[in-house]
């Protein structure tokens, strides 16, 4: 989705409470009198509006962030580990309530915000461990009396846009390490669900870390743009749509800043004859409507090597009639397995890419057209849908759908389930199902994506790895967190020492420094 897109009309009269920004370390009200509409996705009800920053708000909260870094920067690695600790325990404590609020505002029903949760606290914890992280390197006696060395340094303000799909989670793959290696943060937050970002803000507060350290900008392309064109902001991180990615990092780029964006993507899943058509059925079950199908690392595609694809239709298609759909935060203690999708123009355009696929010749075996839940008339729902023989030319194939469907191309061949993964303008991530090592060994080293899961439908890497495709799903040269994340937040001054014994001198060189 754009970072411009908003919803229709709401469907009731807002409430007064208006969502502000975290400048100062504290919750700042905005005077822009721009706002956004913040829905309950599975009522369809306006719940609160957003602020949508200025430009003298934009410049509040970078000069606080400024501010703050001239005092973290100065802050000892044992009192920056310290605060970082102490922010993993109140996280870790007290998730339940910004599970809460993910749900609230996104609509993803709980057990899927607890795990979007605990998946951001990997990176967490993998920064309490930085120090080992951002250490330089020494070389002694590098020439006769020489010492060489080199140091990691902060690069100051940084900034990240975040998209409205997991609120907590993909702040969590940058803030902690850029925070850890001695960074001021800047979040702009997805203006469709833009409190957990103020929750995470109070947590650092909480833990110790000083004002303007992490600061909290609410605001639509208007706050996007100040970011990426602030002289006082050294690099910009970002995840969302391709279109958004490429622009992010073109602009950022022509700004002078480090930029990692991460762009949309189209992930297949290639079955084989010999897989396990039950687990396979069940992971593209979990893969393919988890989240509503509103993540970057959904299967979307099934590529079934005949003569597999019917009997696996059929077990999909069974599985589906057994999902329940509803409000994410559950009714009397009963949670669903899938909740609404976050607007009704979202909502609109799913469906819209199932109108293509249909017009194009694709079989609709399930269809969540028109899906309503009891009580909840005016949520914005979407029933899992099921695709057969969908046509590579379709702009439902080719294109990223972000919602719960899941189309079935039927290949002859391995290599021709190659050919169309490698093909497509995407390569975030993929997998194969198979009992053939042979036959994964060589998939996982001819396939042109940069993750890949065999057996495993959602290949996101542990923290200590880093997340990050190819092609047109990434941009820049630094994937999220991981070695790429100490990396990406921190600069290198490499020192050229030497101290004279006062009994000897150099003398009057001047030709090129020689080794010696």
């Amino acid at each position: 989705m754009s970072i411009t897109e908003t919803a229709s009309s709401p469907t009731t009269t807002p409430e007064s409470r208006v969502i502000g920004h975290w400048i100062d370390g504290a919750l700042r009200t905005s005077t822009s009198g721009r706002t956004a509409p913040v829905y309950n996705p599975a009522t369809g009800a306006v719940q609160a509006e957003v602020a949508l920053a200025d430009q003298a708000e934009i410049d509040a909260a970078i000069a606080s962030a400024v501010a703050g870094f001239k005092v973290w920067s100065e802050y000892s690695i044992a009192k920056r580990q310290a605060v970082l600790f102490s922010f993993r325990e109140l996280l870790n404590s007290r998730k339940g309530e910004l599970a809460a609020i993910i749900t609230a505002e996104h609509g993803k029903v709980l057990s899927d915000a607890a795990g979007e949760i605990a998946r951001g606290q990997e990176v967490v914890e993998l920064a309490t461990g930085f120090p080992n992280l951002i250490k330089g390197a020494f070389s002694e006696n590098a020439s006769t009396g020489i010492d060489v060395y080199s140091i990691k340094q902060p690069l100051g303000v940084v900034g990240i846009i975040s998209p409205f799909n997991f609120p907590a989670m993909v702040p969590m793959w940058f803030f902690p390490i850029a925070i850890a290696a001695g960074n001021a943060v800047v979040l702009k937050p997805s203006e469709k669900d833009p409190s957990a970002a103020l929750w995470l803000a109070e947590l650092w507060k909480e833990a110790g870390l000083p004002d303007g350290v992490f600061t909290v900008l609410q605001g639509d392309k208007e706050a996007v743009d100040g970011l990426l064109t602030s002289p006082d902001v050294q690099s910009i991180s970002f995840v969302g749509s391709t279109p958004i990615a490429q622009y992010i990092y073109e602009t950022a780029s022509k700004h002078g800043k480090r930029v990692q964006a991460l762009g949309g993507a189209k992930n297949h899943m290639l079955v084989l004859p010999d897989a396990d058509l039950d687990l396979a059925a069940d992971m593209a079950i979990n893969a393919g409507y988890g989240a509503a199908g509103e993540r970057c690392m959904a299967i979307s595609v099934v590529l079934a090597v005949e003569p597999v694809a019917d009997e696996l239709i059929e077990k999909i298609t069974e599985r589906i009639g057994k999902l329940k759909i509803g409000n994410g935060a559950g009714v009397d203690g009963v949670e669903p397995d899938m909740g609404p999708l976050i607007t009704d123009v979202h909502r609109d355009k799913v469906s819209s890419y199932v109108d293509i696929a249909e017009a194009d010749g694709a079989a609709v075996v399930v269809d969540g057209r028109g899906f309503t839940v009891d009580g909840h008339e005016d949520g914005f729902f979407f029933g899992p849908t099921l695709l057969d023989r969908v046509p590579t030319t379709s702009r439902a194939y080719t294109e990223e759908i972000f919602g719960p469907v899941l189309s079935i191309v039927r290949v002859e061949t391995f290599q021709e389930g190659v050919d169309l993964i490698n093909s497509g303008q995407f390569g975030n991530g993929t997998a194969i199902f198979t009992n053939d090592g042979g036959a994964a060994r060589r998939f996982q080293n001819e396939i042109e994506v940069g993750m890949i899961g065999i057996n495993v439908p959602i290949p996101v890497p542990v923290a200590y790895h880093s997340f990050g495709g190819w092609k047109q799903s990434l941009f820049g040269d630094s994937k999220a967190y991981g070695a790429h994340g100490f990396d990406f937040f921190t600069r290198e001054k490499a020192i050229t020492s030497r101290w004279l014994d006062p009994a000897t001198h150099g003398g009057i060189n001047l030709g090129f420094p020689q080794n010696h």
